[in-house]
């Protein structure tokens, strides 16, 4: 299997497209975003284009992440291809929370043998975010052929089958699916038992920091045993509520020996955790109650040499554009910032 990696979204884009023009059996794609915009479009396009040629085409999209407009994507649908809207946003008793249920997942399969998985959609709005997608060339396209045919069949607001809900297997990768849920949450528990095995160094990165309790207890525990522990966060994300909230909790965790370094480029959009410089987990999931909770993720975990070496020098190129937390002026942030934070610690859980 070989892997390559993609933290430029416009180098990402271009490579995507270039495996899409030469595709000659089918195209599955699963976004959360797909912009109706000039990236968009351009996707839009090529994928028509294969469709017509007599390729498979099938896109699986969020109704809340990508405006479901039968218009934009028309071109596809007339060429034979196929686009399906995951959940689209109904009024019901459960409104507040089912609207919170979306498919946040970014998968991208091509004739059996190439496979992309990591953190970025297909729009304008993140075309200079710091990203992180593996494009990975082997036989492991088959077992991610047969995760997006389960979602993809997967009806509107029916029992998610319990096959959904089980990690499989390729090789020494783990492919682990998270699912709407408040007590099952396989990849925050993968990610808890990640972070307890640690001997040496922890890395997180994530553009949304919102831990739940148990993420932090490890966290601070490994601290405690000595683990060198460093997450690395936008210094302002795309989403200012949810950096209002994140830095109530960057303080204390700092007090507890969590070290947290704040990247200063344009918005880090990456979702990755290393342990050890050995074992990774990387995919579509966010640190935060809303990924854990409500959403359909997909993570890979592993301790792929070949992955494990690229990732290092991801995380160097990250790093390199940071600042450390400044807890003199977390302390002497004014009562308003405070209060303010205080006023979304009841939202969390839909953050």
């Amino acid at each position: 299997m070989k892997a390559t990696l993609f933290d430029d979204t416009l180098k990402y884009y271009n490579a995507l497209l270039n495996d899409i023009e030469k595709a000659h059996q089918f195209i599955f794609m699963e976004f959360y975003r797909f912009g109706s915009d000039a990236i968009g479009s351009r996707f839009r396009d090529a994928l028509a284009r294969k469709a017509r040629q007599g390729v498979k085409v099938k896109l699986l999209l969020d109704s809340w992440g990508t405006e479901p407009r039968d218009a934009f994507f028309a071109p596809v649908t007339k060429a034979g291809g196929e686009v399906k809207f995951h959940e689209k946003i109904r009024f019901s008793p459960d409104f507040f929370t089912r609207s919170h249920r979306r498919n946040h997942r970014k998968l991208v399969i091509i004739d059996d043998k190439i496979s992309y998985i990591g953190s970025s959609n297909l729009t304008d709005y993140n075309i200079v975010w710091r990203e992180l997608v593996l494009r990975l060339h082997g036989p492991v396209a088959l077992t991610f052929k047969k995760i997006f045919n389960q979602m993809y069949e997967l009806g509107p607001y029916l029992k998610i089958p319990a096959e959904m809900k089980n990690t499989l297997v390729f090789r020494d990768l783990e492919i682990i699916r998270d699912t709407p849920s408040i007590t099952f949450q396989p990849v925050k528990k993968r990610l808890i038992r990640l972070i307890k095995n640690a001997r040496h160094n922890i890395v997180i990165e994530t553009p949304y920091f919102l831990p739940s309790f148990l993420v932090r207890k490890a966290l601070i525990n490994a601290a405690k045993k000595g683990v060198e522990v460093n997450v690395v966060i936008p210094q302002t994300s795309d989403v200012g509520i949810v950096d209002l909230l994140r830095n109530r909790y960057l303080g204390p965790l700092h007090q507890e020996g969590i070290r947290f370094l704040l990247y200063t480029g344009a918005n880090l959009h990456a979702k990755l955790l290393m342990t050890d410089n050995k074992t990774f987990a990387m995919g579509s999931p966010n640190f935060d109650y809303r990924s854990f909770r409500f959403q359909h993720e997909v993570m890979m975990v592993g301790t792929d040499n070949d992955i494990v070496k690229l990732l290092l020098n991801h995380v160097s190129g990250t790093v390199a554009d940071t600042v450390p937390f400044d807890i003199d002026a977390w302390k002497n942030r004014g009562w308003f910032t405070r209060f303010r934070e205080w006023m979304l610690i009841p939202l969390r859980h839909l953050l």
